[in-house]
């Protein structure tokens, strides 16, 4: 049995800044990730790889609006699995020929993904989460009409849904048992479709969308992952970011991070989620986390750039 690590991809890995986001740039943007996962993989690692889908569920939204009047739209819950599917292809087959191409003989599976959570979480009653596209303020009048909610961000309005705690990947056991049969596993895509336990029912879809990040610290615990990488959009993270005295953090212990957390250096919005992830990584028996770009994956993988948080 190989070490293992969880490999968290960011809504931005798939499409980059001021890409129009169509599946050609999609593709191409993959088969450059792919080359560092692969790298990974040739270091005796183990993977699954999990992502974002924070632009295409968006698109999948809109999709629906505009076709409402044609064919019955579909919730959330639906526009997200179907947003795994096709990353999930994307990833897969770029990856499975990226390994061929390095002579290695390895199986890559995606596997749709449900998390569990609390129906009472207090998300439902206030989304916070963002998705999709920006819009501007002339833009967004005839969709809000449709009953979705916005929010106001420096580069435009972006629309906000429920965004409940993952208490438990719900596929953590089969995930682990492909792992340990020596099969690289995309999943958890988009954080996974959040559902809740009813009794004399079973598994029922709840409306929202789990945070990724946190979603990958759950199944990383859940499959004994070693370490848990996040690619984003910074090389590094920051304290005091985008203000004086703006410092970045290269190695940082658990305690460390903890403190600067609960100062309020990581906003909600952007890096918030993404540290208490590694905190509860940590403090569940994870080795270590490591937060650096997308395009530097494999660079902080071996400690070359990054932050890199342990014990």
């Amino acid at each position: 049995m190989g070490k293992k690590a969880v490999i968290a991809l960011g809504g931005n890995a798939l499409i980059k800044k001021d890409q129009e986001g169509n599946i050609h740039e999609q593709f191409a943007n993959t088969r450059e990730i792919s080359k560092d996962l692969v790298r990974i993989i040739q270091d005796g690692w183990d993977i699954v790889v999990t992502h974002g889908n924070g632009p295409q569920v968006g698109a999948i939204l809109l999709q629906n609006d505009l076709a409402r009047d044609i064919t019955p739209a579909m919730p959330l819950g639906i526009c997200v699995a179907e947003s795994e599917g096709l990353i999930g292809y994307m990833v897969q087959q770029c990856l499975s020929n990226a390994l061929k191409k390095a002579n290695l003989d390895c199986s890559v599976a995606t596997l749709i993904t449900q998390v569990l959570v609390d129906e009472e979480d207090p998300s439902f009653k206030n989304p916070t989460k963002p998705i999709g596209p920006y819009y501007r303020d002339d833009e967004i009048d005839d969709i809000r009409e449709e009953g979705y909610n916005f929010k106001k961000f420096k580069d435009g309005w972006r629309m906000v849904v429920p965004s409940p705690d993952p208490k438990k990947i719900v596929e953590g056991e089969i995930i682990k048992k492909l792992l340990d049969d020596d099969i690289l596993v995309i999943a958890s895509g988009g954080g996974g479709m959040p559902v809740i336990e009813k009794e004399g029912w079973g598994l029922d879809g709840l409306e929202g969308v789990i945070d990724k990040d946190l979603a990958s610290e759950r199944l990383s615990e859940q499959i004994g992952a070693d370490v848990l990488v996040i690619l984003t959009n910074v090389e590094k993270i920051y304290l005091n970011y985008g203000k004086p005295g703006e410092e970045a953090l290269d190695k940082v212990t658990l305690k460390e991070i903890k403190r600067y957390y609960d100062e309020g250096h990581f906003p909600e919005g952007s890096m918030g989620p993404k540290v208490l992830a590694a905190i509860r990584f940590l403090e569940s028996g994870g080795k270590k986390v490591i937060i650096s770009h997308v395009d530097k994956g494999y660079s902080a993988f071996i400690g070359k750039t990054g932050t890199h948080i342990s014990k």
